[in-house]
């Protein structure tokens, strides 16, 4: 027999504002210059928040161009009927030639090579030339300027080339190195694309959020890159790097929740968790919040994170388990099954964003919202950021 569960059970969920969304892109929009476009970079599920979701309210709000991972995404936005530019910025198999075709998907090329190999099929791929100028992970080596202007010529006549993009790998970082080394990607990247610049190749990008932010601009120095941003962390209301200030309304449009099971008193001597790693050493009230490192909660907070209950830090004492984690409520009057948990998010005057999530575990906001996985439930609302 068939169980179907109530979905509105909430065990361990995200929240998702997608007023809040539609808000960052539009404010980040007016921080460029006037005739620039956005093209939405939706892979990873759209970091997490629902890439079918998110690509329909970006579409109602007029973009046309999205950027994802590999084809199985692509195909997938396909499937739910989105339209627009689709670019996929990683390798796909040449198997999937036609899969490309029929389904109108931008190919990103990564290597001289791939592009041969493609141009072997009997399908005219739509596609983009990756120009590598320095962060060394795909693309044509954009050292040799010509060989990269050789090779586009080459190929236009062979695949349906649109266009040309480069990656920049520290513009969200200000330094003096840093700016230096970006400014050199860009003026390799120019040079490029000035030489391929009489095919009139609709897509040449080179920016992402920071980039986008901090060097597209009206400047002979910038001309020529391309009024194209792809713009991706920002979006979802993080910042590219810690260090980076963003525009002033931006913010994370999720939220993450969840719910307590259990609460019991433990008594001085008594240890909680795997391992026993937490020793209690005075009267304590435990409650255990149905989210663990299965869902995304990393287990590196074991003894040392937070959650937040009644507008109140409770500490995670113990290991983190895999579906669930033990909380001390001591300090928190009136905690009881069935309470919500916010692990991230804003309760009362309170805020714990995945940015400093990020920052008490030594990485990026990236990986924090991109690790929160499948079983967590997603649900979208507007502007209900409390609990």
């Amino acid at each position: 027999m068939e169980v179907l569960v109530n979905q509105i059970e909430k065990r361990s969920w995200i929240e998702i504002d997608l007023s809040q969304l539609k808000e960052n892109y539009f404010i980040y929009k007016k921080h460029l210059k006037k005739d620039a476009e956005i093209m939405a970079v939706i892979k990873a599920d759209a970091y997490g928040h629902g890439d079918v979701q998110v690509a329909r309210m970006l579409y109602e709000q007029g973009v046309r161009m999205f950027a994802v991972s590999n084809i199985d995404e692509a195909v997938g936005l396909r499937e739910a009927g989105i339209k627009g530019e689709i670019l996929i910025l990683g390798y796909s198999s040449p198997f999937y030639a036609k899969t490309l075709y029929v389904y109108d998907l931008t190919q990103a090329i990564v290597s001289e090579e791939y592009a041969a190999t493609l141009a072997e099929s009997s399908f005219r791929i739509k596609c983009q030339f990756a120009i590598d100028t320095g962060m060394n992970r795909i693309g044509l080596d954009g050292d040799e300027t010509q060989y990269c202007i050789d090779v586009v010529r080459r190929f236009h006549s062979v695949l349906n080339v649109t266009g040309i993009f480069t990656h920049l790998c520290v513009a969200d970082t200000a330094d003096e190195e840093s700016r230096a080394f970006t400014k050199g990607q860009i003026s390799k990247f120019k040079a490029i694309a000035d030489g391929v610049a009489d095919l009139n190749l609709p897509y040449v990008h080179c920016c992402n959020s920071a980039g986008g932010m901090f060097y597209l601009q009206d400047s002979d120095e910038y001309r020529g890159i391309g009024n194209i941003v792809r713009l991706g962390i920002v979006l979802y209301g993080l910042k590219p790097d810690n260090g980076n200030t963003l525009p002033e309304g931006v913010m994370p449009a999720m939220t993450w929740k969840s719910v307590i099971s259990q609460v019991k008193n433990v008594h001085p001597g008594e240890t909680i968790g795997y391992g026993r790693s937490y020793k209690v050493e005075k009267e304590s009230v435990i409650a255990t919040v149905t989210t663990g490192y299965a869902d995304g909660l990393n287990r590196l907070f074991s003894n040392k994170g937070f959650v937040m209950i009644n507008g109140q830090k409770a500490p995670i004492v113990g290991k983190i388990c895999m579906d669930q984690t033990l909380v001390d409520v001591t300090h928190i009057p009136n905690v009881k099954m069935g309470d919500r948990v916010m692990l991230m998010g804003r309760c009362g005057n309170l805020e714990y964003t995945a940015d400093d999530m990020a920052k008490d575990l030594g990485t990026i906001g990236y990986e924090v919202i991109c690790n929160i996985t499948k079983r967590v439930q997603r649900f979208y609302v507007n502007s209900n950021r409390n609990l």
